[in-house]
């Protein structure tokens, strides 16, 4: 889920706004506070800065000018009248900033955010005209290896070699599938997939296992879990793109 920071004077059309974002990505209420928005940023990392520009004179200046110097790859977007954008407007003449003029509808403000973020408005989960993010998680760096080279030819590929590391990386960036090795050191597959289950904001991605044992009783432990799929080491590469396919279509 993408996060927003949301900048400005707390009204009731602030909050108002915070409460129908928030149907679609993390929001976060920030002060005007320069040093305080930089340990935001820093914490929360956002994909996105929200401002609105009522009472901007306040405190523009400094804010902009900081997003502009030490975060020129977020971009922002602000929602103000002609009159409130013209005392930072030499700000806009970077694509890093845009301006929505006020009033404008809640959807509006909404829609203009995944344009910002290249989502989908209808699905906000998924980026337009993006592959498939795929998160492989195996304790063996050649499994790893040949996994990757099998998949990155049709598929955004991410690599973790512990549970852990899994987790690590779900959290910085959601996949849109998990190949998961059952046997790991530490935290196996089964811990791992109970800790994304555990997570609401993830439970719903497809695991699909990865297993180099094949007896019944192993098989029948796997399956209890109730995966999206099961595939015995080594799968071939037209079963894994199958199986992986099939996963993909029944989200």
């Amino acid at each position: 889920m993408k996060k927003i920071l949301l900048l400005g004077k707390v009204n009731d059309t602030l909050q108002d706004l915070h409460a129908y974002l928030s149907g679609a990505f993390r929001v976060q209420l920030s002060t005007e506070n320069t040093e305080v928005l930089s340990g935001m940023i820093r914490v929360f990392q956002p994909d996105l800065v929200l401002i609105s520009l009522v009472g901007a004179y306040d405190f523009g200046n400094s804010v902009f000018r900081h997003l502009s110097v030490a975060h020129s790859g977020l971009p922002v977007l602000t929602i103000g009248t002609e009159k409130e954008r013209e005392a930072f407007l030499k700000y806009y003449e970077d694509e890093q900033f845009e301006n929505l003029i006020r009033p404008v509808e809640n959807r509006a403000v909404y829609e203009a955010v995944c344009r910002r973020l290249n989502l989908d408005a209808e699905n906000p989960g998924r980026e337009l005209n993006a592959r498939k993010h795929i998160l492989v998680v195996d304790d063996n760096a050649q499994m790893l290896r040949n996994l990757k080279t099998i998949l990155e030819e049709s598929y955004e590929i991410t690599l973790a070699n512990s549970g852990m590391k899994a987790m690590t990386s779900i959290g910085k960036s959601r996949p849109d599938l998990i190949l998961l090795d059952y046997e790991m050191p530490v935290c196996d597959g089964r811990q791992t997939l109970e800790m994304i289950r555990a997570d609401e904001e993830i439970a719903d991605i497809p695991v699909i296992f990865l297993t180099g044992v094949g007896d019944r009783e192993h098989i029948e432990a796997v399956l209890a879990l109730k995966p999206s799929g099961y595939l015995l080491k080594p799968a071939s590469s037209e079963a894994l793109l199958e199986a992986i396919e099939k996963a993909l279509e029944e989200k």
